[in-house]
């Protein structure tokens, strides 16, 4: 009995539910000896769903982000469930696709959670404005949830005026789901997204344990929001609800909203807590899929305390692990850059959004200056990486043509990048076992303030029917995932990019924001 096992069997006798926690032995047993006791350790304590390989797709392009979302709302029959920052004022196809299915599927419920201060900017194009004519319509099926970050309070929250307080903080989570299955990505529902902003897209066919614990989640955290409404209920009597632009923002539960941390971090300990071993079935040739939340206004860390988990196990192995990571928005994590700085042993490929890949690169004010901060970050991180000895060297004979750490930026003309996530591979010439992907931008911003969901997935490192398998030709795919990302980098030239004093003061101004 490996070591995995006597764990399992142990603490499924201590607990008396054999069946639900052993249902990982088959699975985590095969998982590659690399993160064979990470894995099993996770599963005691995060929730964990097996899912088919051949039930998920790795999509590549923004156009295809957008044509499977409206597939699959057109064949919703019971519930759309979706969760992201906010939805565009241009998004038509995506709008004319609910209130079809709304309209021609009596029993169709629609639930939106978005973020309450990037939704209610003021102005027609606003995502509140933008949802209000569906609303009216059908009051009683469409729900809109408004999260809004409790960090902003007190007269800050007075004074800080629209854009900038969405600085202190968002509800980030990205999901899309129908009935039985769900997409996963970074992406909002916006224009650029479904044009020319890279980003990472997975889709679960027919898996209703992850959906169902998707659309868990989001009624977990429901209660702790605003409600959009056409106009005041007739039992309104929250001090906390108010009316904006003729729409209305109900308030319904108990506790103040500046007040909610203690009570969240509650429900979503219960919901983990309630999910952990609930699922029991075969396990041949499935691979795991951990849900991981991240809300550091909330005291809940579960991305960074199984970041820590899996560095610790990558640093005592004797073999020479290939991790690729990627940001948009890179300013890592310091947690996160102590941890490769301290594995010699690990290689680490990382992609940036060049300068002109950057969302808000042209952007007016302030926030024209965002890339330019980031090139700062960059600089420092390299500056960091230079002085604990781990630059890149070449090597002729490796498959990747080198050692240590590398930093590429991104680049395609007339494109933005968006995409995150990390990749593990047992070796530079082998397909992933591991991969990261959902909200996170692995900074400080999604440690701190924002409101993440990420999934870390598990792949056994082959299948059990000796020719190539559905798992196989999944880990191959999460390789060309890296690869169709990896064409349009090039070398890092932050080294050679001024950035202005006045930038400089302005990213010690906004630390941890960016």
């Amino acid at each position: 009995m490996n070591r995995l096992q006597h764990i399992c069997v142990s603490k499924a006798y201590r607990l008396g539910y054999a069946t639900q926690i052993c249902r990982t032995i088959s699975t985590a047993s095969r998982v590659h000896p690399l993160i064979r006791d990470f894995a099993g350790k996770l599963a005691q304590s995060k929730p964990s769903y097996r899912v088919p390989p051949n039930r998920i797709r790795i999509l590549h392009e923004p156009t295809q982000f957008l044509d499977t979302l409206i597939a699959m709302i057109n064949r919703a029959n019971d519930r759309i469930f979706i969760s992201s920052l906010y939805i565009g004022s241009e998004e038509t196809r995506l709008m004319s696709a609910l209130e079809e299915s709304l309209k021609t599927k009596p029993n169709l419920h629609v639930y939106l959670h978005l973020d309450l201060n990037r939704s209610t900017r003021p102005g027609p194009s606003s995502t509140a404005n933008v949802l209000l004519p569906l609303l009216q319509r059908y009051p009683e099926r469409l729900h809109v949830s408004f999260f809004r970050s409790p960090h902003l309070r007190g007269l800050m929250a007075k004074i800080v005026p629209p854009r900038f307080n969405e600085g202190w903080g968002t509800w980030h989570a990205k999901v899309y789901g129908v009935d039985n299955e769900v997409m996963i990505s970074g992406a909002n529902l916006n224009k650029s997204y479904f044009t020319n902003r890279q980003d990472r897209y997975l889709h679960f066919e027919e898996s209703p344990s992850l959906a169902k614990y998707c659309f868990d989640f989001l009624k977990t955290v429901s209660p702790f929001t605003f409600r959009l409404l056409p106009e005041p209920p007739k039992d309104a009597t929250s001090p906390h609800s108010y009316k904006k632009e003729g729409y209305y923002l109900s308030w319904q539960h108990s506790t103040h909203p500046h007040k909610i941390q203690k009570p969240v971090q509650t429900a979503l300990a219960k919901l983990q807590q309630a999910n952990v071993s609930a699922e029991v079935g075969p396990t041949s040739d499935e691979v795991l899929v951990f849900p991981l939340i991240q809300g550091g206004q909330f005291g809940i860390r579960e991305e960074e305390e199984t970041f820590g988990q899996l560095f610790r196990q990558l640093r005592r192995s004797e073999r020479r692990p290939l991790l690729d990571l990627t940001s948009g928005y890179f300013s890592l994590y310091q947690p996160y850059q102590s941890m490769i700085l301290s594995s010699p042993n690990v290689d680490y490929r990382i992609v940036a959004a060049s300068p002109k890949a950057n969302g808000f690169y042209g952007s007016a004010g302030l926030s024209g200056r965002i890339p330019e901060g980031y090139t700062l970050y960059e600089q420092r991180f390299i500056h960091a990486v230079k002085k604990a000895g781990r630059l890149w060297k070449a090597v002729p004979d490796s498959p990747i043509g080198g050692q240590g750490v590398l930093l590429s930026e991104w680049s395609k003309p007339g494109w933005t990048y968006h995409a995150k996530g990390i990749w593990l591979s047992p070796d530079s010439s082998s397909p992933p076992i591991l991969t990261l992907f959902g909200s996170t931008n692995l900074n400080a911003r999604s440690a701190h303030l924002d409101t993440e969901l990420s999934f870390l997935m598990v792949l056994p490192s082959e299948g059990s029917d000796g020719q190539p398998s559905s798992m196989s030709i999944l880990r191959a795919g999460l390789q060309e995932e890296v690869s169709k990302i990896r064409e349009h980098t090039t070398e890092w030239q932050g080294w050679k990019r001024k950035v202005r004093t006045t930038t400089k003061m302005i990213v010690w101004l906004i630390r941890g924001m960016l």
